[in-house]
């Protein structure tokens, strides 16, 4: 009984890890046509996703906006890589022997993709922030990277997890050597 509620709790959690998966590609393709927008056509931005307006900023000055344009798409897109990681980790990983260096392997990955949204969004936070005392409205963009401390702390969690797996695949490989 055990195992058929492990499986249905482990397949429930694929299916919200594709939704999510789903929902941060569409996010990052909204945040590209809205890049676009705010270059090309800034009158229409105001119906676009999210409302995302920086085309006084662009008007300003181009490198911040392409700064902070680039702060945006990069962590939509790690976030979205990430939620990858996490579906095609879940398709391959066997819930009877989790300790695979697969697993390891991504589990890892998972960590380096999290701490560096984490990093970035801290770095964005803090430009974005060296920017309003230029007189620049980054009110708007704040919203991108307000977890960014979550995501370090979390990213260094995962850490320790795929060190722990690794260990795991270590002494496993070591147990299977010995039999």
């Amino acid at each position: 009984m055990e195992t058929k509620t492990n499986n249905f709790v482990f397949w429930a959690l694929h299916v919200v890890a594709w939704i999510i998966f789903v929902g941060l590609c569409i996010e990052a393709g909204a945040l590209l046509v809205n890049f676009l927008f705010n270059i090309w056509k800034p009158e229409s931005v105001g119906v676009l996703y999210q409302k995302l307006d920086l085309s006084g900023m662009y008007a300003q000055n181009k490198r911040a906006f392409f700064g902070i344009y680039s702060f945006i798409l990069t962590i939509a897109v790690l976030k979205a890589f990430l939620f990858y990681i996490v579906i095609r980790l879940m398709l391959r990983m066997e819930l009877a022997k989790p300790f695979s260096e697969y697993v390891a392997r991504q589990i890892v990955l998972m960590s380096h993709y999290t701490l560096s949204i984490g990093l970035i969004s801290y770095i964005a936070r803090q430009t974005a922030n060296g920017l309003i005392h230029h007189g620049y409205d980054t009110n708007d963009v704040s919203r991108f990277w307000e977890d960014s401390q979550a995501f370090v702390l979390t990213g260094a969690v995962i850490y320790i997890i795929g060190a722990i797996f690794k260990k795991g695949v270590a002494l496993q490989h070591e147990n299977e050597l010995t039999v």
